[in-house]
């Protein structure tokens, strides 16, 4: 059994979730020895796609025509499409169309949580509909004290600072106005929101509030390896007031480095993460006000162990195997 990874598209989502997922579905292949290619070149008996660009569109109807099995990723919503960027919703219609005519080309179709199979499954595309966590390494989020160093020595924080940090694009539903505004209350505390959307696709709302932005609040832009990792690591709290996820990679990469978390209490949420036991939710700027606060006095209870155990549920070498079963099956069908 031999699966394509495609990765024609790799370079264009590199710095989304949807580029980590690619390369944590290598690495989970990997752990559990799966044979897979690049190569479309190759002989393989699956193609697993991850994105509904023309690329993989055309990718999966050549695999289908040469009697090839094909694994469609449904990492993409009409719902967490919307109030991203400029002119996102005008749109939402039409991608919708368009993600129907990529996921019916699959097999089978693969998406992250419960919460996401639900919203695709009300789009009646007519394929088994599997969730499956885009996981994570956690190997590469445990507590490294340089890494942690290089990160205070980067953004020059002092040893007493308080730090709260968030990872995202600059879209509208990832929350940035919010994680401002609750930080325009902490005065004291310095907030750092790594990510960054090109500037012309940046809405008016988003540039306004950059544009007001305190000065506790730090926009490095997108920044990976190292710096990122220490940062997990070191902060305080991480604080994702994101509107609408899939899943939420970036929140895995937290619990994985036994950080804090504070999440917007939002639906995809609902069957893995739970109030005052692996996390803190929040349903308004005050409430997350109020909780930041609470967690920075220490007047609420710390709920990083079981944070990380939710993350060791997702392991990479478990989804592997989710995903070697996934395959095995689909192999098994006629077809």
């Amino acid at each position: 059994m031999k699966i394509l990874l495609y990765r024609k598209d790799e370079k264009v989502f590199a710095k989304s979730g949807v580029g980590r997922a690619m390369k944590h579905q290598e690495e989970a292949l990997k752990l559990v020895g799966v044979d897979y290619t690049f190569d479309e070149k190759d002989d393989f008996d699956i193609v697993h796609l991850n994105t509904v660009s023309l690329n993989s569109y055309l990718m999966a109807k050549k695999a289908r025509r040469k009697g090839k099995k094909v694994v469609y990723h449904g990492h993409s919503t009409e719902e967490d499409f919307r109030n991203s960027f400029l002119f996102s919703n005008l749109l939402a219609p039409l991608f919708k169309i368009w993600l129907k005519i990529c996921y019916k080309t699959g097999d089978v179709i693969l998406t992250p949580t419960p919460y996401s199979k639900h919203l695709l499954e009300t789009y009646n595309l007519g394929r088994p509909i599997v969730d499956v966590s885009n996981g994570i390494d956690l190997q590469l989020f445990a507590r490294d004290e340089a890494k942690i160093g290089d990160f205070r020595k980067f953004f020059k924080l002092d040893p007493n600072d308080k730090v709260i940090v968030s990872v995202g694009h600059y879209f509208e539903r990832k929350g940035l106005p919010d994680f401002i505004e609750v930080a325009r209350q902490f005065p004291e505390y310095k907030f750092i929101w790594f990510g960054h959307t090109p500037p012309a696709a940046v809405t008016k709302n988003i540039r306004e509030a950059i544009s007001r932005k305190p000065e506790n609040v730090i926009l490095p832009g997108y920044i990976d390896g190292r710096i990122i990792q220490g940062a997990y690591q070191a902060a305080d709290i991480f604080f994702f007031p994101s509107n609408e996820e899939t899943e939420g990679i970036v929140v895995l990469e937290a619990l994985a480095a036994r950080c804090q978390v504070v999440v917007r209490d939002i639906g995809v949420y609902d069957s893995w993460l739970e109030d005052g036991k692996n996390c803190y939710k929040g349903k308004s700027n005050q409430e997350f006000e109020v909780i930041i606060k609470k967690i920075t006095q220490n007047e609420l209870p710390p709920t990083i162990e079981e944070g990380y155990k939710t993350a060791e549920e997702r392991s990479l070498a478990r989804v592997g195997k989710k995903l070697a079963q996934i395959y095995r099956d689909l192999i098994k069908t006629e077809a």
